[in-house]
């Protein structure tokens, strides 16, 4: 009963401190677009929002490769999982970058009035030439203007307690194609162990984030483009695998599968120094906890 009450508090928290970012972040956009400068607005709200969740909610973001971000023009594609990948962005925006969203968010007070002032892409579901035609206007700002744009693949949270990437839509890489830009994936530690309303879990810890090389586009065709997401996917999802879950600081509160995969994560390690009977006493633990 404790562990329910204090999740729905920190719900309530989060929630306020998401509010307070998008008050902000609607001032933020009207000031830089008034100054000439509306592509820094995404960038300098998504760090407002980062560090007040570090220091309310306390949850931080490690992150493996940042430096592969640097080189604009790239679209950027990274597994979709729950409400945690907006301080996950918050973490990782770069200056000039900003993302896609479906429609319906742009009429959600303050987030999406912010969202709308500061240069998100809105794609109406329901109208695909539409869509693409935002999709088109996008890609000549990104490629005149050295930016860069941010999208989930998968299309839809997984909010998935396994280690798990849904599979791709294609929408990012015909972008990529089209306009021969690279694209950057980056794969995110699986965040149940610190955000889960099956398991009423919301923890301090910390989501590990890995940037993995760019990959150009430069010769990639498109009758190609099929397999190269589904190639892709495999190896961010064999990324997924090694990064494994973030690291919660109440590990006594987090999905079982979790501690599961740690329980298999400490026999590899103890096997591959050769410690056999630490070996056999985690492997009895972990039969036992199935």
């Amino acid at each position: 009963m404790g562990n329910v009450v204090l999740y729905y508090c920190r719900v309530v928290l989060a929630v306020i401190v998401l509010l307070v970012s998008a008050l902000y972040g609607t001032i933020a956009s009207i000031v830089c677009t008034i100054i000439g400068k509306q592509h820094l607005s995404q960038y300098t709200t998504a760090r407002f929002y980062y560090n007040a969740m570090k220091y309310i909610m306390g949850i931080d973001v490690k992150v493996i490769g940042e430096e592969k971000l640097e080189n604009k023009p790239f679209i950027a594609v990274s597994n979709h999982q729950s409400t945690l990948d907006i301080l996950m962005l918050g973490r990782m925006f770069p200056p000039g970058c900003t993302v896609t969203a479906k429609t319906s968010l742009k009429y959600i007070p303050f987030l999406g009035w912010f969202m709308a002032l500061s240069g998100t892409y809105f794609l109406n579901r329901s109208n695909r030439q539409q869509s693409v035609d935002t999709l088109n206007d996008g890609l000549r700002t990104i490629k005149e203007k050295k930016r860069a744009l941010w999208i989930f693949p998968e299309g839809t949270r997984s909010y998935s307690t396994d280690l798990k990437i849904l599979p791709f839509k294609k929408g990012a890489f015909h972008l990529a194609q089209q306009g021969k830009i690279p694209i950057v994936p980056v794969v995110v530690s699986n965040t149940s162990t610190l955000m889960n309303s099956k398991y009423h879990v919301f923890n301090r810890g910390v989501i590990t984030v890995k940037v993995m090389d760019p990959i150009s586009t430069e010769d990639l065709q498109k009758e190609d483009i099929g397999k190269f997401s589904e190639d892709l996917r495999d190896k961010m999802f064999e990324e997924l695998k090694e990064i494994g879950y973030s690291k919660a600081i109440n590990e006594t509160s987090v999905p079982p599968e979790s501690v599961l995969y740690t329980k298999q994560k400490d026999i590899e390690r103890l096997s591959s120094r050769g410690e056999d009977s630490a070996v056999s006493s985690a492997t009895n633990l972990l039969s036992q906890a199935d």
